[in-house]
């Protein structure tokens, strides 16, 4: 016999993505990603449509070379042709700001961008490409998941936190400081969003731990 564990969502904002609402008192949705190339539109629709008939209320999709992007748009159309309206996900990596600027249609599509802040750009060029993709996002009224995990951080960031840390009197371990790394990565990341205008849900964010410094 199995007991249930007791269980309390978070609270969080709710935020629409194309018809579908996620967090606040929304159900919990379901989300895949395709495994296709995403510059075959055939495939890559009828992937979707397949995880779609399965159970998925999202999809992601890689946009990470100008064939995928060029696609986006027919892979809408087909979806819609055949009366799939599951909203589609674009999965960005270094180059999103120009594929969405120059493909607008892939823009337009997308229900939802998804950006992490280590796979942006590098240097100074990081801010503006960030700034180029929020720009997009707030143009064509898309939300933007902004969200880090170990393989994306922002190597600077915690190159500077590290060094901050080592200089401490009072050092932490440095599995807290990559902690506390993501957390700073993506709410930095997320009030440079709200300050160009996207609008906020960074109540959604975790609370940091109590045993980190603010940085």
């Amino acid at each position: 016999m199995s007991l249930a564990l007791p269980f309390q969502r978070r609270e969080s904002v709710a935020v629409k993505v194309g018809p579908v609402v996620i967090g606040g008192g929304a159900p919990i949705v379901v989300q895949s990603m395709t495994n296709t190339d995403t510059g075959d539109a055939a495939a890559t629709a009828d992937q979707v449509e397949a995880l779609a008939r399965a159970g998925s209320e999202l999809v992601r999709i890689t946009v990470d070379t100008p064939a995928s992007a060029a696609t986006v748009g027919e892979i809408r159309k087909r979806l819609d042709d055949v009366g799939c309206g599951v909203p589609l996900v674009g999965d960005f990596h270094y180059n999103g700001h120009r594929l969405l600027n120059d493909y607008p249609d892939c823009a337009r599509a997308l229900a939802k961008y998804r950006i992490n802040p280590g796979n942006v750009g590098f240097g100074k060029k990081r801010d503006v490409q960030f700034s180029t993709m929020i720009s997009q996002a707030m143009e064509y009224d898309k939300p933007v998941r902004i969200g880090v995990n170990w393989g994306s951080l922002d190597s600077n960031l915690l190159t500077r936190m590290m060094d901050e840390n080592a200089r401490s009197a009072d050092p932490l371990d440095a599995h807290l400081v990559t902690r506390e790394a993501l957390v700073v990565s993506a709410l930095s990341s997320a009030e440079a969003a709200e300050e160009q205008g996207l609008p906020g849900t960074t109540s959604c964010f975790p609370a940091r731990s109590a045993a980190c410094r603010t940085w």
